[in-house]
């Protein structure tokens, strides 16, 4: 048994152990390999602006692990197309189907990607071309392998020239078009040919041999030899369907979220906006849910004020059913001696009058840490994209104080945990500032911290958000706030986006969390900007293309009538950007 999966980098050290496996494959079924083209192979991944192709790394792993196959898929987005560059099963794991399982993923991927076919070579099977016979047999072998899904040589072409006079066994460039009946025309051909000699083969290749070759593809269309091995009406689509489990988004929904429910003061945080967007999520085909797992205080504690957690769990679970606590005394004059009555120390925990503490705010927000932190947790086993679905929110909780409908933390939780395996920034697109985010990591520059929200001078909360905000002591330029004007559209809003995109490649980040607020929506009761769901379409694919493992947490956006939609589109384009750019 064995499952097929990407590999995207190596910044996990589980990931480092695997692609050291399939270098030991190549070195071992490839053994003319330069051991420079080898330990490429990382980097390759990781910068396909250097190496001119987005390189796709599949492995196929045992269920205990160990790597029993891989290929490697370069995707030019720009010209359309995919160069088949290795694929192999391990040394003692060949004949067991999983070079096939392999191929037959990628097909399935590059369809996806609406690519116009996959090029790859395969050594001849034409005794004027290899010379010997064992050799020749394998070939064949393996062309017939090919003919299963229509891949087949061009033919009429130079591509067979051998660049130096006399060498044996210059290989096919096959084309599989993937079901596609569409010709293969000459101009698309001869692009696609400059492409893959001039950038794969720049070393051996010199420019009068590629111009020769190009040049050589003169019939229009593009001659394809007929099938030699198999009957054309047995040649295979690629499979469609379900997506592949490892593209598909985790989601973690609070089970717990709808026993908070506050009825008064035109409350708008309610449950209806969780059932409003798993309603337009569920039918996408593109989640997998799973049960949030418990994990102990001790968690929090590394966020929160060990008093101020105390503090809301004493005083929400000895309220009675029913009854809310809305603070309304503020010691700002002297904060050294918090008030004895619980109900009146809610000011000394609190920054503003609208933030109740009830019997089921504890619970509820809890069980919304420990959404946030499965999340996160999945991303540390290969996932690269999870979603905490969860309500209340949490980014205006600071590391002493609750408000704005948040009580825990949960996006900075989550990214304490994930700052012990590497590098974290937390981009917040909520409407509001994430000043609790801010205040917790203020002083670190481990965490990245950019904000994207409504000027203070107008928008909640008023006191922070302001762009000179840009942290203390080791954290000093590691928090960055982009305040915007009461008036926004989407171009406008990606234009901000894309200098916080900047700023996060340059930190360089193990991991992204993005605190997704749909309050940026038109209509919302708490926003004033007018952003769509193409703009949220577009907001997600740009986030998507960093290529992260990414965490997203829910915090605000209060239209019901909406929510659904726009995060719909919000996870597509993140979904496209990750997996399809």
């Amino acid at each position: 048994m064995f499952r097929i999966r990407r590999l995207f980098d190596t910044r996990l050290p589980s990931d480092q152990l695997v692609m050291e496996q399939v270098q030991e494959i190549l070195r071992g079924q490839f053994p003319g390999l330069d051991d420079k083209d080898i330990a490429k192979l990382p980097q390759q991944l990781e910068n396909p602006l250097k190496h001119r192709f987005r390189a796709v790394l599949y492995v196929a792993e045992g269920v205990r692990g160990g790597v029993k196959g891989f290929a490697l898929l370069l995707h030019e987005p720009q010209l359309g197309f995919d160069y088949l560059d290795y694929i192999s099963a391990a040394a003692d794991m060949t004949g067991r189907g999983i070079g096939g399982a392999l191929y037959e993923r990628l097909r399935t991927d590059a369809a996806a990607w609406n690519s116009r076919g996959i090029f790859f070579e395969c050594l001849p099977d034409d005794p004027k071309l290899c010379k010997n016979s064992k050799h020749r047999a394998q070939n064949r072998a393996r062309l017939k392998f090919y003919e299963q899904y229509g891949a087949l040589p061009i033919s009429g072409t130079a591509y067979e020239t051998p660049v130096k006079a006399g060498d044996d066994s210059p290989p096919y460039l096959v084309f599989d078009p993937l079901g596609s009946k569409k010709p293969l025309m000459q101009e698309n051909a001869r692009t696609i040919v400059r492409a893959i000699l001039e950038r794969k083969y720049q070393q051996q290749c010199p420019p009068d041999y590629v111009e020769m070759v190009v040049n050589s593809f003169a019939d229009d269309p593009v001659q394809i030899r007929p099938a030699r091995y198999l009957s054309p009406e047995m040649f295979k689509s690629p499979q469609q369907g379900e997506l592949p489990e490892d593209e598909k988004i985790l989601l973690v929904v609070n089970d717990q979220h709808d026993i908070h429910h506050i009825r008064e003061r035109g409350y708008v945080e309610s449950p209806v906006r969780i059932r409003s967007i798993t309603r337009k999520l569920q039918p996408t085909g593109m989640f997998r849910e799973i049960k949030a797992k418990r994990h102990p205080e001790k968690l929090l504690k590394r966020v929160h004020d060990p008093g101020f957690i105390s503090y809301l769990k004493a005083v929400c679970l000895n309220l009675p059913a029913g009854k809310a606590v809305y603070p309304y005394v503020f010691p700002i004059r002297n904060q050294a001696r918090p008030p004895m009555d619980r109900a009146i120390r809610a000011g000394y925990y609190c920054i503003d009058t609208f933030t109740p503490l009830t019997a089921n705010a504890y619970p509820a927000t809890r069980r919304a840490v420990d959404c946030a932190l499965t999340a996160a947790g999945s991303l540390l086993v290969r996932r690269r994209i999870a979603y905490a679905l969860i309500r209340p929110p949490g980014h205006h909780a600071e590391r002493k104080a609750y408000g704005g409908f948040c009580y825990f933390n949960s996006t900075a939780i989550a990214a304490e945990l994930l700052s012990e395996h590497g590098r974290v920034a937390i981009l917040d697109i909520d409407y509001h500032h994430g000043n609790g985010t801010q205040d917790i990591f203020y002083r670190r520059a481990d965490v990245l911290t950019l904000s994207i929200h409504g000027h203070p001078r107008f928008a909640y909360p008023y006191f922070n958000g302001f762009d000179d905000e840009l942290g203390e002591g080791e954290g000093l330029n590691y928090n960055q706030n982009y305040p915007l004007p009461e008036e926004l559209d989407g171009p406008g809003y990606r234009k901000i986006l894309a200098l916080a995109l900047q700023r996060i490649r340059k930190f360089k980040p193990q991991f992204l969390i993005i605190a997704l607020g749909l309050d940026t929506a038109k209509g919302d009761p708490t926003g004033t900007w007018s952003l769509n769901g193409n703009d949220f379409f577009a907001n997600g694919k740009l986030l998507g293309e960093l290529h992260l493992p990414t965490l997203v947490v829910q915090e605000g956006g209060y239209d019901s009538r909406v929510l659904g939609i726009n995060a719909s589109h919000f996870f597509k384009g993140l979904w496209v950007g990750m997996f399809l750019e």
